[in-house]
């Protein structure tokens, strides 16, 4: 490492407690200081340069330093950086707030901001628990896919199933159960995750307050994927259930599946659906709750401090992080990009084919532009995943395996040939491992 970029590492490593990392492990992995970024690419402060392929944990859509997102981000600074949205509002959310109205699921009409992923599914647990207070019925628990992730905070911990970030905090968790996620993307999965669905929701449904789910991809839990035919399914049976779906879609929106949203390839919609991450296009922390006009209802009422909605976040409906969001939304307006998308995940299924005669390589899965390689055969303490994020890095291409799971979720505006670098660099790291098969 050279001067510079070793300086600001010694600096960083100071002060700094960085996320989802054991910093005893920066004793000998360099940290990496990036200077800048521009299109899908990092630079470090000696001009090395790396293919953000992970889209910096799964918000950069355009790419970074985006001319057209910049240029919006810079007017709004000149009018309005931030302004309270209890009692006020502000242009920029109001216009977004439509624009969202109009994009997402014909029944979602009402808007609610929070400012970040975990808040977003905070609030909806809220709201559908108290929904139902209002209504009448106390239905304190909540049910989630096995092997979900819902984020960090302890409420959306509660109703995650990786182990990894869940077991420790057991004790302060909320009430809540899992159910088997479909076991692969066969319609046949799906049916027979959807018969043990219907049984706990027989059994169950009285207590459960909503179902919450990451539709078709489980992020965190190793790109897990699944049928559409199970989304349909359990809209049909949370509504004859009265439990309400919440369809986590902070990763899987804005493209991510070949689709704007994961709930686009069923003809159903879910009562709240969560949004973030490629929100602002990888800009500012905004998330939003998007809910119908019956959940709306049951807080409208004259002064009743007990049934209102008494949930706020400080930087809510930020009027910055809505001008990146609204910049975002244009470039999907202005360009097919879903379109350009459906032909760039069609030339990684074919590049995937190659990874299937390795070895070590238990099974290959793409939904979109989201695309896993699940290795076979290690142990976890082998801890390959950060071998193989070591060697990346010296290859010029940002990696962060899962485990033993590489993937691929880079900016939208990656290019074919960057795309194969991409790739390359993945097969060459897989094929130096010690085959364990």
């Amino acid at each position: 490492m050279t001067n510079t970029n070793a300086m600001m590492m010694q600096r960083d490593l100071e002060v700094i407690w960085h996320p989802c990392t054991q910093m005893k492990d920066h004793e000998t992995l360099p940290l990496i200081p990036i200077q800048s970024g521009k299109g899908v690419y990092l630079y470090d402060f000696e001009g090395n340069s790396y293919i953000d392929a992970v889209s910096s944990w799964w918000v950069n859509l355009f790419g970074h330093a985006n001319p057209q997102i910049n240029a919006k981000i810079k007017t709004q600074l000149d009018t309005l950086e931030h302004v309270l949205l209890a009692g006020f509002t502000h242009e920029p959310a109001v216009e977004l707030a439509h624009k969202l109205v109009n994009i997402t699921p014909e029944v979602l009409k009402k808007v609610f901001y929070v400012d970040n992923g975990s808040s977003a599914v905070e609030a909806a647990l809220k709201m559908s628990y108290h929904y139902h207070l209002n209504s009448g019925k106390r239905k304190p628990v909540f049910l989630s896919l096995t092997n979900s992730y819902h984020g960090e905070t302890i409420g959306a911990l509660s109703v995650g199933d990786v182990a990894l970030y869940k077991t420790t905090y057991e004790p302060l968790l909320i009430s809540n159960m899992q159910v088997a996620v479909p076991k692969d993307q066969s319609q046949e999965a799906a049916v027979e995750a959807l018969g043990l669905l219907e049984q706990v929701l027989i059994e169950r449904s009285d207590e459960i307050a909503a179902f919450i789910l990451e539709p078709l991809i489980q992020g965190a839990g190793g790109m897990h994927m699944y049928h559409p035919d199970y989304l349909t399914g359990a809209r049909v049976l949370t509504q004859k259930y009265d439990v309400h779906l919440i369809a986590d879609e902070i990763m899987t929106g804005f493209g991510r599946t070949g689709k704007m949203f994961a709930f686009d390839h069923t003809d159903v919609s879910p009562d709240f659906m969560t949004l973030s991450k490629g929100l602002t296009g990888g800009y500012l922390p905004l998330s939003v709750v998007m809910t119908t006009e019956d959940v709306y209802a049951a807080f409208y009422c004259d002064y009743n401090e007990y049934k209102a909605f008494l949930h706020s976040h400080s930087y809510t409906g930020n009027p910055l992080a809505c001008a990146a969001a609204l910049a975002t939304l244009e470039i999907f307006e202005q360009n097919d990009v879903l379109a350009e998308n459906e032909k760039k995940a069609a030339y990684i299924k074919k590049r995937l084919k190659s990874f299937e005669a390795l070895p070590n390589v238990k099974e290959v899965r793409q939904q979109g532009m989201v695309a896993a390689i699940e290795l076979q055969g290690y142990d976890a303490r082998e801890r390959i995943g950060l071998k193989l994020y070591e060697y990346a890095l010296t290859q010029g291409v940002l990696l962060r395996p899962l485990g033993h799971i590489i993937y691929f979720m880079p900016p939208y505006i990656i290019t074919y040939e960057e795309i194969d670098k991409m790739m390359d660099v993945a097969y060459a790291g897989i094929e130096k491992l010690e085959k364990k098969v």
